[in-house]
């Protein structure tokens, strides 16, 4: 598909919805596999003024349900998969009035109309005006702690999220082709802006399950330059098959980010991949990205670079970053607190949430939640996630720190650090560990091959051998979900 075409489809589409009657401000959600017609789908609502809400598609249709239900959307673009699903829980959703569907799914129904029937009745329109102000996206978080929250994003924060990506983090011109390997409702949504902006190619898999050989043979086919990778992906290249029949030589760059990198995969994907890697630091709150750490900075020769490997990198273009105490005192570089966020790319608040809001937005800064430093020359270091950090005896252990260490091991494929109530220490840290394929360990092993890098009141005083940890439909490991299954309440 070419530019003129997308922006024909794109601008009927537009004009589709709001002949519905959607009015400015009006939200819309968005439950799309990753397919072409997802650019249509991002595109559209925002051309017509109005905001999008784009979900996961993985989620289950209770959790698809609460998120359109709280931001009150009133029509629903949908891939033909997903239609089903969410109309056994429509009665759940009162404001919802339009499902647009397509390939022909569920047609007649209650609500439903036909995507395409939709684009060819209606006629192209050009852009609805806006303010830099005007609600762009709700990007709603992960939940993993209660119910999910709406992050508000305008314009103004769209923009800056888009300039500091060119600028900084995934430079990109005409010739790039950006492969989408990820839900739309996250990172593959939010890297599309920067790629329409030059002009550049969007390439979208046939696959729906990612592996090595698919994923090899999609950046062959399509002389793929560019994709975004979750940590879990990297892993599963690096425990697939090598060396590997296809042409990998348009690969340019993966960016990765979302959850930790340790430092020894990255090692073992630099070798096989070469210096191809940039690292992204963002929340939903602050989406792609706060920081970067460019390929140049991608390098093991020595301690200094292994030392900064492990970082996030430094501040992207119109972000600041800080460290702060309990009480928001600014830290001194190398000294621990909670990461702050300031910029444009900020969201504007948490949608119907004042309270959350108010406790997140404070003295002009986003409190992440995230634990870390900044050292001398600004690289921000991120420990671990403030609800995470384990308190014992009064010292606190990073889970971060001794999950470095597990991963060095050869024997070793994913773990997972956390701390667990003791009547004499108040916490004590425990590990859950995948192993590899038909490796067998004992705790006791575990706990020496610690024992030779941290000091001993950090050891893991529990070991749990599990066939596999609980993730998120984003690849991130569910630390307190992993620790529910293995210490239920």
């Amino acid at each position: 598909m070419d530019y003129a075409t997308l922006d024909d489809r794109v601008g009927r589409l537009a004009d589709g919805l709001r002949q519905l009657g959607l009015a400015p401000g009006d939200r819309v959600g968005l439950i799309v596999d990753t397919e072409p017609r997802s650019l249509e789908c991002l595109l559209a609502p925002l051309r017509a003024g109005l905001t999008i809400v784009p979900v996961n598609n993985r989620l289950h249709p209770a959790e698809h349900a609460f998120m359109l239900n709280d931001c009150g959307a009133r029509a629903l673009l949908c891939s033909a998969p997903r239609v089903a699903p969410l109309l056994g829980v429509h009665d759940q959703i009162p404001t919802l009035e339009f499902i647009i569907a397509m390939d022909g799914a569920s047609k007649g129904e209650k609500g439903v109309l036909d995507y395409e029937e939709l684009i060819e009745q209606s006629r192209p329109i050009d852009d609805a005006p806006v303010t830099e102000d005007s609600l762009a996206w709700i990007f709603y978080t992960s939940g993993t702690t209660g119910h999910p929250k709406g992050a508000m994003h305008t314009h103004r924060s769209i923009n800056a999220m888009v300039i500091a990506q060119l600028i900084d983090v995934l430079p990109s011109d005409q010739h790039d082709r950006m492969a989408y390997v990820s839900p739309m409702s996250h990172a593959a949504g939010l890297l599309v802006f920067h790629q329409i902006a030059v002009g550049a190619c969007n390439v979208f898999p046939t696959f729906d399950r990612f592996t090595p050989e698919n994923f090899y043979a999609l950046v062959e086919r399509h002389r793929v330059t560019k994709v975004c990778l979750v940590p879990t992906m990297i892993q599963r290249l690096l425990d697939g098959p090598w060396p590997v029949e296809n042409d990998l030589s348009s690969l340019q760059t993966i960016m990765y980010g979302a959850a930790p990198m340790y430092l020894e995969p990255m090692r073992e994907a630099l070798r096989r991949f070469g210096p191809v890697f940039v690292g992204a630091y963002a929340q939903g709150e602050a989406p792609l990205a706060c920081s970067f750490l460019p390929k140049p900075e991608h390098v093991t020769n020595t301690a200094e670079e292994n030392r900064r490997l492990s970082s996030v990198g430094v501040e992207c273009f119109g972000v600041q970053a800080e460290i702060v105490d309990a009480d928001d005192n600014l830290a001194a570089p190398n000294e621990s607190g909670e990461i702050v966020i300031r910029g444009d790319i900020v969201m504007k608040g948490y949608w119907n949430a004042p309270e959350a809001t108010a406790e997140t937005l404070r003295n002009g800064w986003l409190h992440t939640g995230d634990v870390g430093h900044l050292d001398e020359d600004r690289y921000l270091f991120i420990t671990d996630r403030v609800k995470d950090m384990i308190i014992k005896g009064g010292t606190n252990i990073y889970p971060r720190e001794i999950e470095e260490i597990l991963h060095r091991h050869p024997a070793i494929a994913e773990a997972t650090v956390f701390g667990i109530p003791d009547t004499e220490w108040g916490e004590e840290v425990a590990a859950a560990i995948v192993l590899r394929d038909e490796t067998k360990m004992e705790a006791d092993e575990i706990i020496d091959w610690c024992s030779g890098s941290i000091s001993s009141f950090k050891l893991p005083s529990e070991v749990h051998f599990v066939p596999e940890l609980i993730k998120s439909s984003y690849g991130k490991i569910l630390k307190r979900e992993v620790k529910a299954s293995l210490y239920p309440q």
